[in-house]
């Protein structure tokens, strides 16, 4: 079985159970806190680690996240490190934060400029989105990549606009070659 299948159903068997038991606000927060753990290059050598014995594992994870995340969530880290998945823990994170998304209708999209954008400019993109995507809600994401000299790069979903003078100039050198 692939490892997006294994994520999908375990992430979807949580999100069940989290709206069962009242606390999907309190799993989405903590499998965001968990991805940002995952920053951690201690934690994910950890999970992918097969010297490291399932005892310990389930050790460092109460250790870490005992005080923080909601009871549910740690049964769910408890679980599958049981079963032998817990290399599959950031993938089925990424897939239980895609059906929260999915199920409050929210959407993502990623802002790619040359500098910071003022809070008057992402209220513009966010006004373009909206007549785009019908959503409730848009979270955006915001990189800066200098080398893009200037303008912006908008990724919304599959698709992807390039309107930075990089791209630009690139389209340029297209057509004279």
């Amino acid at each position: 079985m692939s490892v997006t299948a294994i994520a999908n159903r375990y992430a979807k068997s949580l999100l069940d159970l989290s709206v069962e038991q009242n606390k999907l606000e309190q799993v989405y927060g903590d499998m965001l806190g968990f991805k940002e753990a995952l920053k951690s290059r201690d934690l994910v050598m950890l999970l992918k680690s097969p010297i490291v014995s399932m005892d310990k594992k389930k050790a460092v994870f109460n250790a870490a996240f005992a005080d923080k995340a909601d009871k549910l969530s740690l049964s769910f880290f408890d679980l599958v490190i049981s079963k032998g998945r817990e290399a599959n823990l950031p993938d089925m994170a990424d897939a239980f934060i895609q059906l929260y998304r999915e199920k409050n209708n929210i959407s993502s999209a990623k802002v790619i400029s040359a500098s910071k954008l003022s809070e008057d400019k992402l209220n513009v993109v966010k006004q373009k989105i909206n007549e785009f995507v019908k959503s409730d809600k848009i979270e955006i994401t915001e990189v800066i990549d200098s080398s893009l000299l200037g303008g912006f790069i908008l990724e919304l979903g599959d698709k992807r606009y390039d309107a930075s003078v990089k791209g630009k100039l690139n389209r340029l050198k297209k057509e004279f070659s």
